[in-house]
């Protein structure tokens, strides 16, 4: 991971994908890595095997599961706590701001994974088109919000209105602690409600489709992304078969 020296005092260690090795899934450990990517540190990253733990594993964090964050030899375990310790301790002006300007980008699509996990774990057929809908009704909100102008990009001086956003992401063209937290969560619910229950985010949804293209060309989020097939195992006990009864 590219950036300056400061980081080989950071280490992460998080679960390990099915080969023992590679990146596993998990949508918090790749939040923090995006922020550390984003402020342009250099980190370690080591992998946990879920067969194999390491006999330090204890050791190191007692009654925790990765992912954790090592700085200076302190551990550190919550990952809204880790964020709070990034931000305030990769500051300007040697490292960028990550926090959203408006406070409304920090909540949007905030109850999309909720949906989403009731919908994927949900064996009864009779209730799998209602939480469907609740998935589409909260990705739908995330959509508003993507396709309305944030107060910057409405030119009071244009007699044209704009009526639809042009943004990359959910602040601004930029990412933020914001998308380092929602971007993580919404491929997970793009790959597996695909996989699953062959649900796709409607075509309609412009905005979200935007924001999931610009994210899959960046490096910060690509690079530290689980592999499609280490994301569908994971759901693969959780995603339950639909019955009749």
């Amino acid at each position: 991971m590219s950036g300056d020296n400061f980081s080989g005092l950071y280490e992460g260690r998080i679960w390990a994908g099915s080969d023992g090795e590679s990146i596993g899934n998990c949508p918090f450990s790749q939040r923090l890595f995006m922020i550390l990517w984003l402020k342009g540190v250099v980190f370690n990253v080591t992998t946990v095997d879920l067969k194999r733990k390491p006999a330090d594993l204890h050791t190191l964090a007692p009654g925790t599961h990765p992912p954790f964050l090592t700085f200076n030899k302190e551990v550190k375990t919550d990952v809204n706590k880790i964020e709070e310790f990034l931000e305030e301790s990769l500051a300007p002006p040697r490292y960028p701001r990550l926090a959203a300007k408006h406070r409304e980008s920090n909540t949007a699509g905030i109850d999309i994974f909720a949906r989403f996990s009731a919908y994927i774990k949900n064996t009864k057929q009779q209730d799998n088109a209602a939480l469907e809908k609740g998935l589409s009704k909260a990705l739908k909100k995330l959509d508003d919000y993507l396709n309305t102008p944030l107060t910057e990009e409405i030119d009071a001086n244009s007699r044209e209105e704009q009526k639809t956003s042009r943004r990359k992401f959910l602040d601004g063209d930029e990412l933020t602690l914001a998308d380092c937290n929602l971007l993580p969560k919404l491929h997970v619910v793009k790959i597996v409600a695909k996989t699953y229950r062959n649900y796709e985010i409607p075509t309609e949804m412009t905005g979200v489709w935007r924001y999931l293209k610009n994210a899959y060309a960046r490096d910060e989020f690509t690079n530290t992304c689980a592999a499609d097939k280490e994301t569908e195992l994971a759901y693969a006990d959780v995603a339950k078969r639909l019955s009749k009864s």
